[in-house]
């Protein structure tokens, strides 16, 4: 960057604007995910909106590139990337809830954790994610599935409108009745379009929940899956629950003489009446002998920020994903073969079912563009020592490979890797023609790239 459009730009900036000289430039250039090393141009750790547009104004006269960091939870590390302009949202964190009209805005660099504190206050809440330390922007704009998916529908279901700042530096809004075009490709466009400074949510009322995990045996997985499978089918849509492979963790739920121990689990979030909980999680609890379980009353907050200490910042993280209609036989078998496998304690692998309110939606009415799915899976590699990389990657590598013939072609942009670039155009499924003209008319010039990326139409 040249030295009038940094001084410009450090003139103009209330936040911290760092460069590569800088003695905080190493602190800051570090994203959640261990195995990115990228050294941006600058990092613009914004304060509010004049910021980000002064920042996206300052890569439109360089001709950089921008990445925007909100949570900073991508596991590609699309929060940064060499020589561009880091949009770095995690110092704006406002939020205001609206208990009479159930509706929060909430700034850009809002995590779950944040997002989850200020609307419980107000006995509401709307669907988020599995880690309270996610981010609420790239979960919301690639879908967001969590635990109240099957009753209120991914995040951007819930998405009443967002600010946006787009890649001129210009600023608008996006909503049904604003840009309705616009609106229509953040809710499962990702970051293509422009850097969303703040998102307004609709609200439901919801205050506590009857949740957590039950551990069952290895053996008895291909009973827990098929169990798991034909129950979501037909569950109340209050019930929330994904399959998971877990090593034991030392809790106190646990019998100490299998911590360390795998397990299949279920993970369960009834967010119905509580009078009606064991007869829903019932099912689940008879799908074979429980070994473990911590399930019960509980705020909803405290479920969403349960795993948070098994996905500390620093990991090593690598992840494949993949949607399915259903868990076939050969599903089955490859979750059995490889599940089993998963090499330490951090890592995993999830099944999340998307379907209930999810289906609601018309296949068009968002950009998100797998709603013919029941699930959607990842495998979750996650490890402290980078010194095995290369044993802990092929372990997703070859679990993805033995999912892939029996799921759809696409994968979840959220759960995407880094080296997924090929897949692009499958993981955005149906409506990427339709995102390519969106992306042409807002960001002609790809400047928004770092990201699963949308080419502009010609």
């Amino acid at each position: 960057m040249n030295e009038k459009v940094a001084a410009e730009l450090k003139g103009t900036v209330r936040g911290e604007v760092v460069f590569p000289p800088d003695a905080e430039y190493e602190n800051a250039r570090k994203v959640y995910n261990a195995m990115i090393d990228k050294r941006p141009a600058v990092l613009v750790r914004c304060t509010g909106v004049a910021d980000v547009i002064a920042a996206v104004k300052a890569a439109h006269a360089e001709g950089l590139a921008v990445a925007v960091r909100g949570g900073g939870h991508s596991v590609p590390g699309f929060g940064t990337a060499d020589d561009a302009v880091v949009v770095d949202l995690t110092r704006m964190r406002g939020i205001r809830t609206d208990p009479d009209a159930k509706t929060v805005r909430a700034e850009g660099g809002c995590t779950w954790g944040d997002f989850n504190h200020a609307t419980h206050a107000f006995g509401l809440a709307t669907t988020g994610g599995i880690i309270s330390t996610t981010g609420i922007a790239g979960l919301t704009l690639g879908g967001g599935i969590g635990y109240l998916t099957r009753g209120a529908g991914l995040s951007l279901d819930n998405l009443v409108s967002a600010d946006v700042v787009l890649a001129d530096g210009s600023f608008t809004t996006a909503s049904a009745d604003r840009n309705p075009d616009l609106f229509w490709a953040l809710r499962g466009g990702g970051g293509n379009f422009g850097v969303v400074t703040s998102f307004e949510f609709a609200l439901r009322p919801l205050k506590n929940v009857v949740a957590g995990p039950m551990f069952f045996e290895v053996d008895d997985a291909p009973k827990v899956l098929r169990a798991f499978d034909a129950y979501i089918d037909r569950a109340p849509r209050e019930l929330g629950a994904f399959f998971a492979w877990q090593i034991a963790p030392p809790l106190p739920f646990i019998p100490e003489d299998r911590h360390g121990d795998t397990f299949c689990a279920l993970v369960a979030c009834w967010a119905g009446p509580p009078a009606d909980a064991e007869r829903a999680l019932a099912p689940l609890r008879e799908a074979a002998p429980v070994v473990a379980e911590a399930v019960g009353p509980m705020p909803y907050p405290a479920i969403n920020s349960a795993f948070d200490a098994l996905v500390p910042p620093g990991l090593q993280h690598y992840w494949k994903a993949v949607f399915s209609k259903g868990l076939t036989d050969g599903a089955i078998d490859a979750h059995v073969t490889h599940g089993p496998k998963v090499p330490v304690v951090n890592s995993t692998v999830h099944i999340y079912p998307i379907n209930g309110a999810v289906h609601d939606v018309a296949p068009d009415a968002t950009a998100f563009g797998h709603r013919d799915a029941k699930y959607a899976m990842v495998v979750a590699g996650m490890w402290p020592d980078p010194a095995q990389n290369e044993a802990k990657v092929r372990w997703v590598r070859d679990y993805y490979k033995a999912l892939a013939p029996h799921a759809e072609e696409g994968g979840y942009i959220n759960f995407a890797a880094g080296d997924d670039m090929n897949r692009v155009q499958a993981n955005f499924g149906k409506n990427y023609a339709r995102l390519r003209e969106v992306k042409s008319k807002y960001d002609p010039g790809n400047v928004f790239r770092h990201n699963q990326n949308i080419v502009p139409a010609a």
